[in-house]
């Protein structure tokens, strides 16, 4: 009888477990299989706005479908590395070298941005650009590119109040020095500038300006304000406004998401705690927002007076959304990745990710640019589609 126990326990012990490895290999398999729908449709949509840019004859940087029109943009234009971001995102996830002769044909034609020094946004135009094109296909005259870009964008930097100054002075807001959330996202080019030069005035200047973000830039709640104006001479506090968002004390849901990205990259490259500190916090602020929603995806602010009857911004989703796999891969603070998974879920499905064909063959559907100005309102937006492309390829690497 003592034997005949032994034996039943046995027998469900062993069918327990295949039972449970069957679940976990129909758990990966319908992960991967998730990974590849979304990255074919990527490629069906993106295919048709490759076929319709080369029989233009030109090399167009697509930003939006607005009102039935395309809306292409210069190389000057803060937005124009997405797109060629997106195209090297796609080689990534496909291992097709169509992709990859897309993604250098419209990288290389921002040759020019390198040498900008009037605006912050060389960061997003080149790194999201040629960082990824160096990143993936090892092509060493990007590096000069990268670094040269870098160069020009500490010609912003202010001594004395620490920062890299965003946009030019504007006497009619009596801004001296704005500095906006968004200049988190730059610093990721001066880092990779010094792993490229071994200048490591680049790493020094990315730092000082985290620093002074992180000190001025958010409140007690760890939200954040859109837009800090400095003295720039001694770095005096002269204004906390916004320009995006609902009011100066509300909180834009994209600017959140820049910080919050910006914050875990700044501690992948330094490895310094209090950044990922105050990433958790604002992702605290997030999690516990009365106003955020169920699905991930949150309205346009956060302190918009017409919630639930106002936009949702994908964009903010999909920027969070891949923070947040970052994140998963740094902190046990809070499932992470199932937060991401959430979102993803959400922007995947029919409410967000568009037909194949429609939507001037962006991805998703849904962003919002600037409500206050009516500008680019209930959109599909370039960087919305990036950083989707970006979190579904972190998502795959968590996976793996």
């Amino acid at each position: 009888m003592k034997r005949l126990f032994i034996f039943l326990c046995l027998t469900f012990m062993l069918v327990s477990f295949s039972f449970c490895k069957g679940k976990n290999k129909k758990s990966e398999s319908n992960n991967a299989d998730y990974i590849v729908e979304n990255t074919d449709f990527a490629i069906n949509q993106y295919g048709l706005m490759t076929e319709m840019i080369e029989d233009s004859g030109k090399i167009l940087n697509p930003k939006s479908f607005i009102n039935g029109k395309f809306k292409f943009i210069p190389p000057t234009e803060w937005t124009s590395g997405f797109f060629p971001g997106s195209l090297w995102y796609l080689y990534e996830l496909t291992g097709d070298e169509k992709w990859k002769m897309h993604a250098e044909k419209h990288t290389e034609a921002l040759d020019t941005v390198q040498y900008l020094t009037n605006t912050h946004d060389v960061g997003f135009m080149i790194n999201c650009s040629y960082g990824n094109g160096l990143r993936l296909s090892g092509n060493k005259a990007y590096e000069k590119v990268i670094v040269q870009a870098a160069q020009s964008l500490i010609t912003r930097y202010r001594p004395g109040a620490g920062i890299i100054q965003s946009w030019n002075a504007n006497p009619k807001k009596d801004w001296k020095c704005p500095v906006i959330i968004d200049n988190m996202m730059n610093l990721e080019l001066l880092f990779n500038a010094t792993k490229l030069s071994g200048d490591s005035t680049f790493y020094k200047i990315a730092v000082s300006h985290a620093d002074q973000t992180m000190k001025n830039h958010y409140r007690p709640d760890f939200s954040t304000w859109h837009v800090v104006d400095y003295d720039p001479e001694n770095g005096t506090i002269r204004h906390k406004n916004t320009h995006q968002g609902y009011s100066d004390e509300s909180t834009w849901a994209r600017g959140q998401s820049w910080g919050i990205y910006g914050f875990v990259m700044c501690y992948r490259e330094t490895n310094d705690p209090k950044y990922l500190r105050q990433a958790e916090k604002a992702l605290e602020f997030v999690s516990g927002h009365p106003h955020y929603p169920d699905d991930g995806v949150p309205y346009w602010d956060y302190d918009a007076p017409d919630i639930p009857n106002t936009y949702r911004d994908a964009s903010a989703a999909a920027i969070l959304a891949s923070a947040l796999y970052e994140i998963s891969a740094y902190s046990t603070k809070k499932d992470y990745k199932a937060w991401a998974d959430n979102i993803i879920n959400t922007l995947a499905s029919p409410a967000y990710r568009a037909k194949i064909g429609e939507n001037g063959y962006f991805l998703l559907m849904h962003s919002v640019g600037s409500l206050p100005h009516n500008s680019e309102v209930d959109v599909p937006l370039n960087y919305a589609d990036y950083y989707f492309l970006e979190a579904l390829k972190r998502k795959r690497e968590l996976e793996k």
